[in-house]
């Protein structure tokens, strides 16, 4: 409701923009060109990742990742961030806060493990994994566009080596911080004595063998054709159709209107429309002097600050916005989506896949104080960016 109310006002903004002439009529044009299939694509792949998460693949996975661990909680634990660097990777960063979270915390809950280090792991995963591909991140659709449409591959091949190093070192980080409780041993059960916890969020009924095959056919499909090359919002889109059929016949009841993350849409809507408009009135000049200008790794490291500076005292949304007219080569491009993809990891509002993910463990009774959260992200933060402007220049 927050996020809503957030998104209206944003929007009121943006409209007042529009009506005194300050956002003109063709750059409005030109906005909503843009971002409308991106707006698109998030819808259907919310609405492909909840059903996902309705068919129970999530759990399925995970209680798998149980079996596999073979008792040991370091591997479990490594099971499981594998998991959410994939997650990340083909289905955003969001998917992996709001949908694993619970997953994860319910099984390391059985297995008698304390959560905290997997549930940290899951949210810093989730921003920092979600450098590689364009689908992984809003703000990397949006880079996408702003570098001429450049390929998924391509994309990739800008990206691998600081999306390396944004992964391994908070993965270290946690290794070290929390190395007592990773050493832990839990007992192991075979797969199909994994009792089913409602506490995942997802559907308490039994498992759908028949939804479950589908679910995954889908996705199996899905995920090719979101790094094919093709407008990822047709892929997505199609993969959503299908499985609201799927729905239809076997499960009716959980087609409802909320499936759409109409909060998100409103508070993203707005957004674009009160960025575009400061960038109008030339307010990325302000944070040019800050950026600087350059690709050698001191202005690109440059840059990648002004990326987590802004994305933690705003939201790395606006903080990209504002920062992407002084990332006109994929060198510098690339720098800033390390700010802003890996930098928010201080404060909470800094990604709204963190907001999520804290809503999630407080339905859970899992507390972790933001002092707590800020005090990790304030060590690993430096740490991450660096080594991924030091991978990204290392590999340029």
């Amino acid at each position: 409701m927050r996020l809503a109310i957030i998104g209206a006002v944003l929007l009121a903004a943006g409209a007042v923009a529009v009506l005194t002439g300050t956002l003109p009529a063709a750059d409005l044009a030109a906005l909503v060109e843009r971002v409308a299939p991106i707006l698109l694509f998030v819808v259907a792949m919310t609405v492909v990742t909840e059903l996902a998460s309705e068919a129970g693949v999530f759990l399925w996975i995970a209680r798998r990742f149980r079996h596999w661990g073979r008792g040991y909680s370091v591997r479990l634990w490594l099971c499981v961030a594998v998991f959410a660097t994939l997650s990340t990777v083909f289905l955003s960063l969001d998917t992996t806060a709001v949908l694993l979270t619970p997953v994860v915390v319910s099984v390391t809950r059985q297995a008698g493990l304390p959560p905290l280090p997997f549930a940290l792991m899951t949210v810093w995963l989730a921003n920092t994994a979600s450098l590689l591909l364009p689908i992984s991140n809003l703000t990397n659709l949006l880079a996408q566009h702003s570098l001429g449409g450049i390929s998924p591959a391509g994309f990739a091949a800008l990206m691998w080596a600081p999306s390396l190093a944004a992964v391994l070192v908070p993965l270290v980080f946690i290794g070290l911080v929390f190395r007592r409780d990773l050493r832990k041993r839990y007992s192991r059960i075979p797969v199909g004595r994994i009792r089913p916890d409602a506490e995942t969020g997802g559907s308490t009924t039994a498992a759908d063998r028949v939804l479950l095959g589908a679910t995954a056919v889908v996705l199996v499909l899905l995920l090719p054709a979101l790094v094919s090359g093709v407008a990822v919002w047709i892929p997505a889109l199609a993969a959503a159709v299908v499985l609201a059929v799927v729905f239809a016949f076997r499960r009716p009841r959980v087609l409802k209107v909320q499936l759409v993350p109409w909060s998100l849409l409103l508070f993203a809507s707005g957004l674009f429309l009160v960025m575009e408009t400061a960038r109008q009135l030339d307010a990325s000049a302000f944070v040019g002097q800050l950026a600087g200008t350059g690709e050698g790794f001191p202005e690109l490291l440059r840059l990648a600050a002004t990326g987590v500076v802004g994305s933690n005292m705003l939201n790395n949304l606006p903080a990209y916005l504002l920062a992407e007219p002084l990332a006109q080569t994929p060198q510098r491009m690339a720098a800033l989506l390390i700010g802003v993809n890996v930098g928010p990891l201080i404060t909470p509002w800094a990604s709204l896949a963190t907001l999520l993910w804290h809503d999630r463990l407080v339905r859970m009774n899992v507390l972790i104080t933001w002092r707590g959260y800020a005090l990790f992200g304030l060590m690993v933060t430096p740490l991450t960016v660096l080594a991924a402007v030091l991978a990204l220049a290392a590999a340029g």
